[in-house]
């Protein structure tokens, strides 16, 4: 892959973690529970965290970094805005959407990984895809725990 195609990828995975930053804050917003509102406040910063290992390494390829997520993302908080409205802010359905974003952000993880990345940005790539893993079994179980009480 040339430098313009890595940037390529990366700048998608960008988006990804923006997408995931907002959608973490707005589901965050969306809550009541104090608990489950640091949680996902959390997720939001890791997010953006991630976002930020990403764009430094754009540079490093000569490359300009992608700063917001996609279209996709905010018609998705959008809908977790008016499903919480609905639901009067119950857990549950914001969790169930903090889940969907999940797995957008685990396939878009998953097509990254298999392109021919160089071996330095194929390890911060797989290690923040272990991250989203990590963070939708944490949804999931969130929302199985919400779901059921």
């Amino acid at each position: 892959m040339d430098n313009d195609e890595i940037a390529a990828v990366l700048n998608d995975l960008i988006e990804t973690c923006k997408d995931g930053e907002a959608g973490f804050r707005t589901c965050a917003d969306d809550v009541n529970a104090q608990q489950l509102k640091i949680f996902l406040q959390n997720r939001a910063q890791s997010c953006a965290s991630a976002a930020e290992d990403l764009q430094q390494l754009v540079r490093t390829f000569g490359r300009v970094p992608e700063t917001r997520g996609g279209l996709g993302g905010v018609l998705h908080r959008r809908w977790i805005d008016v499903k919480s409205l609905l639901t009067s802010h119950d857990a549950a359905p914001v969790l169930e959407e903090c889940e969907r974003g999940e797995d957008v952000a685990e396939q878009n993880y998953r097509n990254a990984l298999e392109k021919k990345l160089p071996p330095d940005v194929r390890a911060i790539v797989e290690r923040q895809y272990q991250g989203v893993l990590r963070n939708r079994e944490q949804v999931r179980k969130l929302h199985e725990q919400y779901r059921t009480a």
